[in-house]
């Protein structure tokens, strides 16, 4: 049975949300509280989080990155009234890898529940490469692990998708619409930033202390990973 944690302080929305996923067939665990949140986080295996933001005691940005820590891969859903721009963008930054705004549907909740687990149980790739080399950038696929020049680099579990994705066509110009088919598995909304976002996310981490570049842009098309 696969176990999910919610951090809610709404007992309303923790109790329904609660319910809806138990009548699904999943073991639920809720924290009431940022501290509580942290403490479950950080000491029991889940295998995806339901993050609120405002949150008394710590707030989910501080919960965010206390399972971050402690794991890279597993999804993180903010669900959340705060429908900012900006802390969307905060969110995505430390970690989480969608973002649902109250009030919600709880059957658009469990299709986005659906997606990200159905993701992270194929870990069987059809491409059965490894580890992928690409001048200095090593990824090791078994490991979900990034180094630049034997320099570790920490990336979200999205950020290692999408790093992964582009690698896995090294060289090859992949457009938007393609990237959100297969990396965030949704119809690109040609009125989203979020690739974007990610794509500057990554340059960051991937080239910004380093001499030459790996990530390129071609203008009106998409984006490629390969050493020029």
């Amino acid at each position: 049975m696969q176990r999910i944690l919610v951090v809610e302080d709404e007992i309303k929305v923790a109790n329904t949300v609660k319910k809806g996923l138990e009548e699904n067939g999943f073991e639920v665990d809720v924290a009431y509280d940022g501290r509580m949140g942290k403490s479950l986080g950080a000491s029991n295996n889940y295998d995806l989080v339901i993050l609120d933001l405002n949150l008394p005691h710590a707030n989910g940005y501080e919960v965010c990155e206390v399972i971050r820590r402690k794991n890279n891969a597993i999804p993180i859903i903010m669900l959340t009234a705060l429908g900012g721009m900006d802390d969307k963008m905060q969110a995505f930054e430390l970690g989480a890898d969608d973002y649902l705004v109250k009030p919600f549907d709880f059957r658009e909740l469990m299709a986005r529940i659906r997606v990200f687990l159905k993701r992270a149980g194929s870990e069987v790739q059809e491409n059965t490469q490894y580890k992928i080399v690409i001048g200095d950038l090593e990824i090791d696929r078994e490991k979900k692990e990034v180094t630049r020049a034997g320099k570790k680099i920490a990336l979200t579990a999205k950020e290692y998708q999408l790093l992964e994705f582009l690698a896995l066509h090294k060289g090859k110009v992949i457009s938007k619409l393609v990237i959100a088919e297969k990396v965030w598995d949704i119809d690109f909304d040609t009125g989203t930033n979020v690739i974007e976002v990610y794509m500057n996310f990554l340059r960051k981490k991937i080239d910004k202390d380093f001499d030459n570049k790996l990530l390129h842009t071609k203008t009106g098309m998409g984006y490629y990973l390969a050493e020029e």
